[in-house]
């Protein structure tokens, strides 16, 4: 058995909220250059060359890489073996969140009620997930996710008999209706299988996967092939005004599902897909 003092997990949740709003994390970094090298648009690589200036001047000066800091999504990894002492493990991630958006002087953009919209001031709560591993290990992944390509995301009620045919048309259906409000080149995460729920939670888990790492089931791996090049075939483009790079990567998550059902969650972010990782 493993003791974790849960203001471990705060501090170390405020320096991952900070980190990610300001620094691209290094698969994506490699991303974006590949794509300003081979994007074959001019205003398109024009486009590509000004956001990387964006992510050299937001390091450099520490100002957040978006105005849109997002709300934090984090997915936290526990050991079986791990035993946490000093509190809540609840508690300590929202005040880790807390901390890292006030004293990071990150926008706040949470509010407590969605009909009321009464601003929180400390952009908590944060939305968790919680997954029990074997071992004596935390990972966390702190992932703020703005709006503007939040809003952009599709769940799919397909049947059965839709089959590959008909995932691949909700997954260019949801592309083609975000269109350019979902800041492209974006990065879509999808989620096949499960229920309702259980798509979207895999297709935004997707998003945090490396830049360039495939599935590993040889029929997921061909579809994320097929589907960033008909993507970046659409013309849509870096920033919506036309060219060779809409999608940097496609992720896809499948998990087994129900005989009458084939549920499929589209969930895209936008170029700088922000997440920071540890492991404690």
């Amino acid at each position: 058995m493993r003791t974790i003092a849960v203001d471990v997990i705060t501090e170390n949740i405020k320096e991952m909220c900070i980190e990610a709003n300001h620094f691209l994390p290094e698969d994506m970094r490699q991303a974006l250059d590949s794509a300003t090298q081979s994007e074959q648009s001019p205003l398109g690589r024009q486009i590509l060359e000004q956001l990387q200036e964006n992510l050299r001047i937001a390091g450099k000066d520490m100002i957040p890489i978006c105005q849109d800091t997002g709300m934090a999504v984090i997915f936290i990894e526990v050991g079986q073996d791990v035993h946490f002492e000093g509190g809540s493990l609840e508690e300590a991630i929202h005040e880790g969140v807390r901390r890292g958006y006030v004293e990071g002087y990150l926008r706040k953009s949470v509010v407590s009620d969605p009909l009321i919209r009464e601003n929180t001031r400390d952009n908590t709560p944060a939305i968790i997930h919680y997954q029990i591993k074997p071992g004596d290990q935390v990972k966390i992944i702190v992932a703020p996710k703005g709006f503007g390509s939040e809003n952009m995301s599709r769940v799919f009620m397909l049947k059965p008999a839709d089959g590959i045919e008909g995932v691949k048309n909700a997954i260019l259906t949801a592309v083609r209706d975000a269109g350019p409000n979902a800041c492209p080149p974006m990065v879509i995460g999808v989620g096949i299988g499960g229920t309702f729920e259980k798509c979207a939670i895999m297709a935004k888990q997707a998003l945090a996967r490396e830049a360039g790492v495939h599935s590993s089931i040889p029929y997921v791996k061909e579809m994320e092939d097929e589907m960033l090049a008909a993507i970046n075939g659409s013309g849509i483009g870096p920033g919506g005004l036309g060219g060779t790079t809409t999608a940097l990567a496609v992720n896809i998550n499948t998990y087994p599902t129900h005989i009458a059902g084939l549920p499929v969650a589209v969930n895209i972010c936008c170029h700088v897909n922000r997440h920071a990782v540890r492991v404690l």
